[in-house]
């Protein structure tokens, strides 16, 4: 603790003690405990109560206020807590009679504040703080506070019990770990008294007729086999396990649910994984014997677990894709394709049942279709997935959503009446659709799927939500068509899905929904990231409206299609005129014409999204090489840089230093100028150029000028990215000298206005207007003084000050004593951090 903390802590823990103070607000609480948690963890010695008395005076006022501040006392159990974590200040506490009534049965607990949500809470946290060694464990079994501990287990404040209930776990393996003398290896071992009170209070809430007390005893189950995989774990299960599995057998059980997230716990813990063990048969019981939806996450919980024999994993496959087999089969009477399954772990009426019921029949199949997505999102998948019946399910269920399927049995024509424009199960079903893995293409059933999709991109009663997520799909699907060995008639097919595709798409460019707009064009922007250099992918766009609308939606009244629009349009480019085979391409006029519009949005658009995208658009070309030569780039990134530097966004001046960070390392590249992280994409090395030319590049970009303004700009990560290239430049022009820079401004060259240059970065943002038109003497495009700029400036200074975090003076101790003192008006306003 620093000398200035010493002396303001006194005042801070006076303040706090008075009732007549307004009191600091509980974030300002909650940072003093977490500095108090530091300092007492740096030094478990008692070092921390002797230096400081007014902690222990601040204990002895709270408790001997008549009615003290629920606020006040819930902070003071905290800090008594953080303090009693080491045993010789417990020890100290317990001499002056402090933690008995602070925590026993003459504290709190029996006085009219216990009924505070926050002192009970703050009474479970000291506690917790403090259980770090046999003494406390010992005050606490012998003083009846576990007792406390059971009752909060069922407290209102449902933050409070789940509390008691972690330190519930907490303490019981605490008391396993320090006080048990045998190894545990039998049913019937002799465990700690302490644990041996928690183990028969679960043992008799799991035994007794409430379903409160069973369900708080299996969340500290739970818990428990969550956190500790100790071998002692196994000897406990076996006196509960004959009970746990009761209630997968008993109707009546209201905890059945709660099953699910113990066995998955249990399942991950070494303890129980081993596959001879009585634990996988348990297993299985439960998914056969709970309901589908309580047993689809246990199911697709043990799918992701390695050590899980290979009979169980089919079995959870099996009750995961229940609900689809059940949508195959209700779908055609009599079953025109196999179903997915050939068996049911669980009665298939169960599923039947609630596929049938209008309240059940969404949940189960969200849940399903949400398990699925999570299963197809997995690297490896330890199980086969019947991927063309799979498929074909999804199609069904989409085909029952929009009303293209009239099935003839009594089942699927009620799953249909339920599901008719159900847009939660349309956009999970097109979810999975989306995940599918590319190298399951299910070439048999393509028609089918596109026929799907493209009538909900066609249906006017596909909400813009759903459509999204359609073209989320549609393009993935796309992409997957160019993965198959193509034979004339598959590419008479692809042809005639990208001409469908593309119509839809240009009614949508026009649609009078600017969602949908918006939509339509981050799925065009798409297709092209995916498509572009696949020959019938081409044709198809640049025969369609599609590149025309387009354009005109740069136009857009609405900034976020505008964005879109940009973004499209640059991507466009890459095959209409950055493409060397495009018709297009050799139109020079057009693409003159279509840079001079971005740059307009650029510096006109009132919005700062459409701006964003401009830069970032720019930025992609220049990283493709697709500029033009050096001459060109270098106009076209000083065009840019002029037209951003004053821009108000700082999203765009930021992003316009990663576009004149690229040039500058390609430019560096292509001179033959020490290795660069960007590989040159155009022009041939030429080592014959020096040092002085490749300065002459950039002063006429006017980069210099705009990245040490950059450097005083107010938003620090403009800073930073700005210092960045600068100090990557200085790299490149001085590859092995090493740099004295002068500790002040005096040794700077005079004749250059470089000690003015340097004073100014120095104020940071405070001098982020300042001129760049020479006027201190400071010529930004003169190479000479830019080179020796590079050299004298210190540069790592200037990073150091800009990665510094704001909060390094706001977030000190001393500052967080200042702003407690100042809330309760004990020190002037201005000693005060403000944050």
């Amino acid at each position: 603790m620093t000398d200035e903390c010493s002396l303001l802590l006194p005042r801070v823990c006076a303040a706090l003690a008075d009732p007549r103070q307004p009191g600091s607000d509980d974030t300002c609480l909650e940072k003093l405990l977490d500095w108090f948690r530091c300092l007492a963890d740096l030094d478990p010695t008692m070092e921390l109560v002797q230096d400081n008395p007014c902690l222990t005076e601040l204990i002895i006022s709270v408790l001997a206020l008549p009615e003290p501040s629920p606020r006040i006392l819930s902070f003071t159990l905290q800090l008594a807590g953080i303090l009693a974590a080491s045993e010789s200040r417990f020890q100290h506490l317990q001499q002056e009679k402090l933690l008995v009534r602070l925590f026993g049965r003459d504290g709190p607990l029996n006085s009219a504040v216990w009924e505070d949500a926050s002192v009970r809470s703050g009474w479970v946290e000291g506690v917790h703080s403090m259980m770090q060694h046999q003494p406390a464990l010992h005050f606490l079994c012998n003083g009846g506070g576990i007792d406390v501990i059971f009752t909060l287990q069922g407290d209102p404040s449902l933050f409070v019990a789940s509390a008691a209930n972690q330190l519930l776990v907490h303490i019981l393996i605490f008391s396993v770990e320090t006080e048990m003398i045998e190894p545990v290896g039998t049913k019937d071992c002799d465990w700690p008294a302490c644990a041996q009170t928690i183990i028969k209070h679960i043992e008799d809430s799991l035994q007794s007729s409430s379903a409160t007390h069973i369900e708080q005893s299996l969340k500290l189950l739970t818990s428990l086999f969550g956190s500790c995989h100790a071998t002692w774990t196994e000897v406990l299960w076996l006196g509960i396990a004959k009970r746990i599995e009761s209630f997968l057998m008993e109707e009546t059980v209201q905890a059945q649910h709660m099953l699910v997230n113990l066995l998955l716990n249990m399942a991950r813990s070494p303890v129980f994984c081993h596959p001879e063990g009585s634990f996988w048969p348990l297993v299985t019981s439960a998914l056969e014997r709970l309901t589908p939806l309580q047993a689809g996450p246990l199911a697709v919980g043990i799918l992701r677990i390695y050590t899980c024999p290979q009979d169980v994993r089919i079995q959870a496959l099996t009750v995961l894709l229940q609900p689809m087999d059940c949508i195959l089969r209700a779908a055609s009477q009599p079953l025109e394709y196999a179903g997915l399954l050939d068996e049911s772990v669980s009665d298939p009426i169960a599923v039947e049942s609630l596929l049938s019921s209008k309240s059940s029949c969404v949940s189960l199949l969200c849940q399903t279709l949400g398990h699925l997505q999570e299963l197809l999102s997995l690297i490896h998948l330890l199980v086969d997935l019947p991927y063309t019946s799979l498929l074909r399910s999804l199609i069904t269920i989409l085909q029952f959503c929009n009303g293209f399927l009239s099935p003839a049995s009594p089942l699927g024509s009620t799953i249909s009446r339920i599901l008719i424009n159900c847009f939660r199960v349309q956009r999970s079903a097109l979810d999975v659709l989306a995940a599918f893995p590319r190298k399951r293409c299910c070439d048999i059933l393509l028609g089918s799927l596109f026929d799907v999709l493209l009538a909900y991109l066609e249906s006017p009663n596909t909400s813009p939500t759903v459509l999204k997520k359609t073209f989320q799909a549609t393009s993935n699907w796309l992409a997957r068509l160019h993965g198959l060995s193509y034979s004339n008639s598959q590419w008479q097919q692809t042809k005639k899905i990208l001409g469908d595709v593309f119509l839809v798409l240009q009614k949508h460019l026009c649609s009078p929904c600017w969602e949908v707009r918006d939509s339509s064009l981050e799925f065009l922007t798409d297709m092209i990231k995916h498509l572009r250099d696949y020959n019938e992918f081409r044709q198809s766009l640049l025969s369609s409206e599609v590149p025309r609308l387009t354009e005109n939606l740069l136009e857009d009244p609405e900034s976020y299609v505008r964005a879109s629009a940009v973004t499209a349009m640059g991507h466009l480019a890459f095959v209409t005129y950055f493409a060397p085979d495009s018709p297009v391409a050799q139109d020079q006029c057009n693409k003159e014409n279509a840079v001079a519009k971005l740059q307009e949005i650029l510096s006109t658009d009132p919005e700062g999204f459409p701006r964003r995208a401009v830069i970032s658009i720019f930025t992609e070309w220049l990283s493709q090489g697709c500029i033009g030569q050096l001459e060109d780039t270098e106009l076209f990134v000083s065009r840019v840089i002029q037209t951003v530097e004053h821009d108000l966004d700082w999203e765009v001046r930021l992003q316009s230093l990663e576009l004149v960070g690229i040039f500058c390392n390609q430019t560096i590249c292509q001179f033959g100028l020490p290795t660069c992280p960007y590989v040159p994409v155009t022009s041939a090395v030429t080592s014959s150029i020096q040092p002085n030319d490749l300065l002459q590049i950039f002063c006429r970009a006017k980069l210099f000028s705009f990245l040490f303004r950059s450097l005083c700009d107010c938003d620090k990560p403009v800073g930073q990215s700005a210092c960045d290239i600068l100090l990557s430049l200085r790299g490149a022009f001085y590859p092995d000298s090493t740099l004295n820079y002068s500790q002040g401004t005096g040794d700077l060259p005079a004749s250059h206005g470089l000690a003015w240059l340097q004073r100014t970065l120095r104020q940071g943002s405070l001098a982020q207007n300042f001129p760049t038109d020479g006027g201190h003497g400071v010529d930004f495009q003169d190479p000479e003084s830019m080179m020796l700029a590079l050299g004298a400036i210190d540069l790592e200074e200037l990073c150091d000050e800009l990665n510094k975090s704001s909060d390094h003076v706001e977030k000190s101790p001393q500052s967080l004593l200042q702003d407690i003192l100042a809330t309760v008006g004990t020190i002037e306003d201005n000693e005060a951090d403000c944050y």
